[in-house]
């Protein structure tokens, strides 16, 4: 296989079908190419999960590239005629690579890979290139990327600056980057009352009605109006259940989960005691259980970001928009150690049926991130 050509690295990623958590030997593919360019490639095995780190020179500047191999399940469709072709069959037809991973992102990791095989075809780097790759993006998130970082803090490796190869394009290849991500925080809460007859509500205390006055009070109100580089906060209600079959009857408890896309303005601790604030106010016997799924962050604009955005425009003709919108991704751990910014392809059709690539993108994509490495390395 040659190593500069992303279509062909792509492909063979693609099949290989790495749903989370099995690999399936997708990263097997990545270590015997990286290997073969010269990396000193890494194993690492956290829980059920299979991770890669590859490095190559010793001294800085340290610029990473991250990514996963892990990908969503081809959905029921497959075999029976709602996919165009095999999800795991990697087919080019029309100018275009089917295949589950095709955006998300094998086809990233292909395109950053080929361009580190052609950066160092003019000879050894001027400082340092890894990639940390992790099988655990779609999945939990626990034994992937956290534990990686971890593991590159204790060797004193963490990356002067990390790219991760998300599909962050909007409508075509260079429109966009995410120089941050929204915090997300999910909530479970009950509120218990006194069972009764809905004939004499004096002898019951309907712990619904608490509830939903709680809940009103929680969304009556923007948590804030955004701040320069992050839209408004939103709480949103994902279920109440009370599961009473009688009509006659008062419930002895209720219960509603939400979730909170925050921006920089909060953290999670700060909003999980807002919520308890909020609802004893409305309730004396209740339990809350927050559960954290990353924090807000943000690369701010400064030399590394504008280095991103001139690479970017140099091969598109127009610099992207920076933008922290979408949900969580793995740069949310990597955030905790370095800078960090994502760039990829045009995500349209990302976990969906016949997902595709357009090949010139893949090709275009590898030259945009082989000047990002010749800008940050020169």
């Amino acid at each position: 296989m040659n190593p500069a050509d992303p279509v062909s690295l792509a492909a063979a990623l693609i099949r290989r079908p790495s749903v989370t958590p099995r690999d399936a030997g997708a990263q097997d593919v990545l270590a015997e190419v990286l290997a073969g360019l010269g990396f000193a490639v890494t194993r690492l095995r956290f829980g059920e999960i299979d991770n890669l780190h590859a490095r190559i020179g010793a001294g800085a500047p340290h610029f990473a590239f991250a990514g996963h191999t892990d990908v969503v399940p081809p959905g029921s469709g497959a075999g029976t005629g709602a996919w165009s072709f095999d999800p795991f069959g990697a087919v080019v037809q029309d100018g275009r690579l089917y295949g589950r991973g095709a955006v998300d992102m094998k086809g990233g990791i292909a395109a950053f890979v080929a361009a580190c095989a052609d950066h160092l075809a003019a000879g050894p780097p001027r400082g340092s290139i890894s990639l940390l790759i992790t099988g655990d993006e779609e999945g939990v998130a626990k034994d992937g990327t956290a534990p990686l970082m971890a593991w590159l803090a204790e060797r004193r490796e963490i990356p002067d600056f990390c790219l991760v190869g998300e599909p962050t394009s909007r409508a075509r290849l260079g429109d966009a980057v995410k120089i941050g991500r929204r915090g997300s925080l999910n909530a479970t809460i009950t509120v218990f009352g006194t069972q009764g007859h809905v004939a004499y509500p004096d002898r019951a205390d309907n712990p619904a009605h608490r509830l939903t006055r709680a809940l009103a009070a929680m969304i009556a109100a923007p948590l804030d109006a955004g701040t320069p580089h992050f839209q408004p906060s939103s709480l949103q209600i994902t279920s109440i259940d009370i599961g009473n079959p009688a009509t006659n009857v008062i419930p002895a408890e209720a219960t509603a989960r939400l979730n909170i896309r925050f921006n920089d303005r909060h953290t999670g601790a700060t909003l999980a005691a807002w919520l308890r604030a909020t609802l004893a106010q409305h309730a004396e016997r209740f339990e809350i259980a927050t559960a954290l799924s990353g924090e807000a962050f943000l690369t701010a604009p400064g030399p590394d970001v504008e280095r991103l955005v001139a690479a970017i425009a140099a091969e598109c003709g127009a610099p992207p928009t920076l933008e922290t919108g979408g949900g969580t991704s793995d740069a949310r751990f990597i955030a905790r150690y370095c800078p960090v910014a994502e760039f990829g392809l045009v995500g349209d059709t990302m976990h969906q049926v016949d997902e595709r690539v357009a090949i010139a993108d893949l090709w275009r994509l590898k030259a945009i991130y082989a000047r990002i490495l010749a800008d940050f390395l020169a």
